[in-house]
Parts: structure tokens; sequence; C-alpha cells
């Protein structure tokens, strides 16, 4: 695209979709008050809960624009910055986990705080806990915004007079030092090519740590030396389909036309196509030696999910879906197996799936649900084992509302502060 370039260009917040996203903030902040008063239990579980799916996939975000530098990517266009929009929300998280440390861990870590299995006291203790999560995610929060910066500062020169309040001293305290335009940009690539293998390697074994820590020790007499890469694994996933829906929404706006190509959501499509295999590939990796191991401390968490059926030596068809159904958990769990690998699966195996932007953005959003069911379905059933629409309460779905409210204002001020739309003036 001829005689436009990347630049940040500061403008107001879209009101309509910001006053949405208001909204829902303001209806999780009540819900979670109510939560406190009436089940503060339940309150808690929810606030963990989002805190880790929201938290992931914007770490993910984090992580597929550090692919893009490493493998040189050359196709993603404004989509690179549409994911790194999303990993605005990383230094949130971090504060929701303090909070979460603080005042909540008497609700999420019941199952081991006040007395670990025999053996795991050095591991299933508060301190080691906190102090090893604090620092991965303080260490992410970091070295995301180190990339961001890195990553946007060839293309803040002169923002700072479009910009007021924080956002103008920002831009013109990353804009210092200029030597311009063209030694910025070999100066930020230059960077890039370093941060970018550091932010994927603390992201793999940070977050598999967070997977160990945050979910598998809420049933802590259950262990798998592969739940942490599922975990992280989707995150990654997670953030790929959120990048896709955004892409979809905004390939209409202003600055945009004929930006967000029909190649591109190819691509996009092609991602979450391969992805959501590789994620199905991982969980039954986990669930295929579970099984043939039959090993009562191992076959736990997923008997609590999948229930008895899936754990059995042999499969009786006659009856099948009503043994299904009888146990707790089993129809959440299905439902998002369902939303993230055979919905996206089947309806992406053909080309013109992944190029029709409405067809491909339905997709992205199931799998996005999918998700949100499936990071319930890990934490629940171990604090709440014999109810399975726990997580579908009042309460439970208001904070979930909050918190994508938040995260749609985050990721919306980001975008309208940063580099995402081409603006006149040079080429892309």
């Amino acid at each position: 695209m001829s005689g436009v370039s990347e630049r940040a260009n500061p403008r107001p917040l879209p009101v309509g979709p910001f006053f949405i996203a208001a909204f829902l903030a303001v209806v999780g902040v009540l819900a979670f008050a109510a939560g406190l008063a009436r089940d503060p239990a339940a309150a808690w579980i929810a606030f963990h809960t989002n805190t880790l799916y929201f938290g992931s996939l914007a770490q993910g975000g984090g992580l597929l624009a550090a692919i893009f530098v490493i493998v040189g990517a050359r196709w993603p266009g404004p989509v690179r910055r549409i994911t790194e929009s999303l990993a605005a929300w990383v230094p949130v998280t971090f504060i929701l986990v303090v909070i979460s440390l603080a005042f909540g861990r008497e609700y999420i870590y019941e199952p081991w705080l006040h007395g670990p299995p025999p053996g795991k006291e050095p591991w299933l203790n508060m301190p080691r806990l906190a102090g090893s999560n604090l620092f991965v995610l303080g260490l992410l929060t970091l070295l995301t915004l180190v990339f961001l910066r890195a990553s946007n500062r060839p293309y803040l020169k002169g923002a700072a007079e479009g910009a007021q309040g924080f956002a103008k001293t920002m831009f013109e305290r990353w804009t210092s030092g200029w030597r311009g335009d063209e030694e910025e940009k070999a100066a930020s690539a230059d960077r890039l090519r370093v941060l970018a293998p550091i932010v994927v390697l603390t992201y793999a074994m940070g977050y598999s740590l967070i997977g160990f820590d945050q979910i598998m020790s809420l049933t802590p007499t259950w262990f798998s030396n592969l739940f942490g890469g599922f975990f992280a694994w989707g995150g990654f996933l997670s953030a790929v389909s959120a990048t896709t829906l955004i892409a979809v929404l905004l390939r209409g706006s202003p600055g945009l036309e004929g930006a967000l190509t029909t190649a591109r959501f190819h691509d996009l499509g092609k991602m979450i196509f391969a992805f959501s295999i590789f994620w199905m590939y991982l969980f039954f990796s986990q669930y295929l030696v579970i099984w043939y191991g039959n090993l009562p401390e191992e076959t736990q968490f997923f008997q609590a999910r999948l229930g008895s059926e899936f754990l059995q030596g042999t499969w009786y068809f006659s009856g099948w879906g009503e043994r299904v159904t009888s146990e707790p958990w089993v129809i959440p769990t299905l439902f998002a197996w369902v939303c993230i690998w055979v919905i996206p699966f089947w309806c992406l195996l053909g080309q013109k799936a992944k190029k029709t932007p409405g067809f491909l953005g339905s997709i992205a959003l199931i799998s996005l649900l999918g998700f949100w069911v499936e990071r319930n379905v890990l934490v629940w059933p171990s604090l709440v084992p014999e109810d399975s629409y726990a997580f579908l309460g009042n309460i439970q779905v208001g904070i979930a509302l909050g918190f994508l409210g938040l995260f749609a204002m985050t990721v919306m001020a980001y975008q309208r502060l940063f580099p995402t739309l081409l603006v006149p003036g040079g080429e892309e």
C-alpha cells in the first residue's frame, strides 16, 4: 500500500464500544462486591479463574508478537499491532494476582493451604508459591513492556503533539534522544531480535510454572509433567483467536481499509486450525498416558472432569449418553473440547472458510468461549466437585463480564495511542 506508513496517531476512544466495555466493568465490580458479601468463595474462585484466562491470553499476545519477530514474518502487517495490543493487559495480570494472593488465598488454595500432602510441604507453601509466581509474572511484565517500547519507539515521533496528559509525557520520554527514522528502525529491529527469544522462553517456562501452581496444586495429590505446557499453549492459542476476532471487527476501520486482506485472514485461519490440532494433541498425549497407567493419583483429575466413562478399558455405546451426563462436570468439559478443537477443525478445513472474515471471526469467538469454559473446568471441579455449573452463577458471570469489559477498555486505549492504523505520509 503506497503513500501510507505506520505512525502513532493518538485519537479519541470509540464512544459506543468503550461505553459498553465500561458498563461491563461496572457490572463486574458490583458483582464482585455482592459476591464478597454473599458468597466470598465463589467470588474469589471466579476472580482467580478469569485472572488466569485473560492473563494467559494477554501474555499469549506478547508471545505471538515475539514469534513474528523470530521467524521474520512479513505477512502480518497491522495484525502484529493488534496482537501487541493484547499484551497491554499483562501488567494488570500482575496486580490481580497480587490481590488474589493477599486477600483470596483462603478460598483459592484451600485444598492445601493449611496442610499440604506429606512430602509436598517444601513446594506447596504460600511463601514459595507467591514468591516464585510473582517473580515470573513480574519478569514477564518487565520483558513485555520493554518489548512493546522497542517495537513502538520508531513510530512515535511527533505523537506527543497529538497526545495529552500521561500519554504525552510517556511519548516524550520514549522518544528522547531521537536519532532519525531509519536509525531508530534499525535499532528497534536489533533490540527485538534479542528480546523476542527471551520473551518466548520465559513464557514457556514461566506459564508452565503458573499452570502447576495456580491450577494443578488445587488437586494437591495429582501431578502431570505435561500439564504446564498444555496450559501455556492454551493461552497462546486463545491469543491467536482473539487477534483474529479483533482483526475481523476492525477490518473496515478508517486507516485499515485494504490492509486486513483476504490473504492475512487466510493465514490467521490456518493458525487457528493448526494450533487447535496441537492443543488436542497435548490433551490426548496427557490423557492417554494417564488412561493406560490407570493409577488413582493420576486418574483423579480426569475422573472429576470427564467422569468414569473415559477411564474405562472398554466403551459400551448402549446408554453411553445417559452414563456420561449423569456425572458432574462432564458436559462443560466436552463443551470446551468441542469449541476449542472439533468446531475449528471441521469448519476451517477448506480455504474459503479461512478467507471469509465473518465466518472466521465466528469460529475465533467460539474458540475464545471454549477456552473460557476450559479455564473454569480446570479450576472449579477441584474446589466445587459436585456442581457442574457453579461457574455460571449470577455473581460468577457478572465477574467474568467485568473482566471482559476491563480487558476491552485496556486494548482499545492501547490501540488508540500506539501504532495500529496506517496514516498518510510514507510507504508500508
